[in-house]
């Protein structure tokens, strides 16, 4: 069995390959336990005068405060476990990680409430509304640090699950695209079996290494520790649970692909019903309670940014307006929710009547049709233009746009109207929400993706929002701000 180019389908240790998670949990459970107890210590002994004291309760003595934060610390680790935070399922992908913690961390606070309360335990107040929101925080960022960890292991090709992809062909050739353009999934993939065990001319490079019936042998001589079943209609069901017994008695992850993409495991749901593994897929909603939380968290967010970073834009205008001819702030008309056009303004990076040569520049490039107006190697762009963009600076008047409810902090980009033109249904989706500052495909390759590609991720965010994506989202816009990478326009 020869490899395709780009592939090395060499046997690896399947001990290996399966007891990682295990270990990438148990380093997550220190951690977790680490942060709890060093966090809740620390407050204690700096904010609680009491804490030499101890707690009175309606039992008995007093109980040393250590004891109860001890107590504290274990059940939050248990409501932590019980939650599936560590799951090699849940870890490094997405947001569930983090909004499990979260779920976990306001079960403890509950729970820390109720037993004062039938106790009468007198917990610190600080400790309860400070204390416990900090830990958690903590935890949440503790995770996002191990997640680096895990993924520069993984680009180094440790801690990574290799993988074989059974079915048809157009199928596997589907599931190998999707994992090969999302980056951090932690799966190496090593080969394929196909139902005649070979590969047509110009089908794809994937390399080919048997037929169905091989399944197992492929995975053994290759120590691969996951099967991905991408579909078939040629094979049974009868057969498909063989094959699973088969993967569980040899320690294989057996994974099946549903014929679903671009949506986020919160919306996923299993529903057994007489027997059939049934899908479940909620319908994605941001109305309601949603849509006035991320309209209060705007509206909050973008009063303390305005005044933050007020001297700056006081600067950048002055930088403005002695570098070149034209007026300090630059406003187009965009396109926002629901097609309603408003104002968007922005410090002006370009020679004065730069929109008068945009088709032109457009024209020369051949990229008239697509509904992402991009100018490479921009000339209308002026010295501080190409400072003040690099870092995004041009863009902090639009932080007014958000508190006029024009805009969001996180959502699809605004674009113009005659871009809107070009949209076909599918792409009119993106109108559902309100344009965004910084969005899922800012962050994901800022001005270097393509139209398909920024259109996949928009269409994503929007059918999958949540609140910790958006945080998530801002934060990882920050770090492309601080440290802009050449895709920067």
């Amino acid at each position: 069995m020869s490899a395709a180019r780009g592939w090395a389908p060499a046997a690896v240790s399947r001990r290996t390959t399966v007891s990682w998670p295990r270990r990438y949990a148990s380093r997550l459970f220190f951690s977790d336990a680490l942060v709890i107890a060093g966090t809740l210590f620390g407050f204690g002994l700096v904010a609680l005068p009491e804490f030499t004291r101890g707690l009175s309760w309606s039992g008995g003595p007093r109980i040393p405060y250590w004891v109860a934060l001890v107590l504290v610390g274990l059940i939050w680790l248990v409501m932590l476990e019980l939650v599936d935070t560590r799951d090699e399922h849940h870890v490094s992908q997405g947001v569930l990680e983090y909004q499990r913690i979260v779920r976990a961390s306001l079960a403890l606070f509950a729970v820390v409430v109720a037993t004062s309360f039938f106790l009468r335990i007198e917990f610190s107040r600080s400790l309860l509304l400070v204390g416990v929101p900090i830990t958690m925080v903590l935890l949440v960022v503790s995770r996002w640090v191990w997640r680096q960890w895990l993924r520069a292991q993984q680009r180094e090709g440790r801690y990574v699950h290799h993988v074989v992809v059974l079915g048809e062909e157009a199928k596997v050739a589907h599931i190998v695209r999707t994992i090969r353009r999302t980056p951090g999934t932690g799966y190496v993939i090593m080969g394929a079996v196909t139902k005649h065990g070979k590969t047509r001319d110009g089908q794809h490079d994937i390399p080919v290494l048997g037929k169905y019936g091989d399944a197992e042998k492929v995975l053994d001589e290759l120590g691969a520790d996951t099967l991905i079943f991408a579909g078939s209609d040629d094979y049974e069901p009868e057969a498909l649970q063989r094959l699973g017994r088969a993967m569980a008695d040899r320690d294989v992850n057996w994974v099946v692909a549903p014929a679903l993409t671009d949506v986020a495991g919160p919306r996923i749901h299993s529903q057994p019903v007489a027997g059939l593994p049934l899908i479940h897929v909620s319908y994605p909603e941001l109305e309601g309670a949603r849509r006035v939380i991320k309209r209060t968290f705007d509206i909050v967010a973008s009063t303390l940014l305005i005044v933050f970073f007020s001297p700056v834009m006081l600067g950048v205008a002055i930088a403005v307006r002695a570098d070149s001819h034209g007026p300090i702030i630059y406003r187009q008309e965009r396109v926002g929710r629901r097609g309603r056009t408003f104002g968007m303004i922005k410090f002006r990076s370009m020679i004065a009547n730069a929109d008068d040569q945009l088709s032109s520049l457009l024209d020369m490039q051949g990229t008239t049709s697509r509904p992402l107006f991009k100018v490479v190697d921009d000339p209308r762009i002026t010295k501080v233009g190409r400072v003040i963009r690099r870092h995004s600076l041009d863009e902090l008047p639009q932080l007014f746009n958000v508190f006029w409810g024009q805009m969001s902090l996180v959502g699809p980009r605004p674009q113009r109207a005659a871009e809107v033109e070009l949209y076909d249904d599918v792409a009119q989706r993106r109108l559902f929400v309100k344009p965004g500052m910084s969005g899922l495909w800012q962050v994901s390759g800022r001005s270097s993706l393509g139209w398909d590609d920024a259109l996949r991720l928009d269409l994503y965010y929007i059918e999958n929002w949540s609140f910790t994506q958006d945080i998530l989202i801002l934060f990882r816009t920050v770090k492309a701000v601080v440290a802009p990478g050449k895709s920067a326009h």
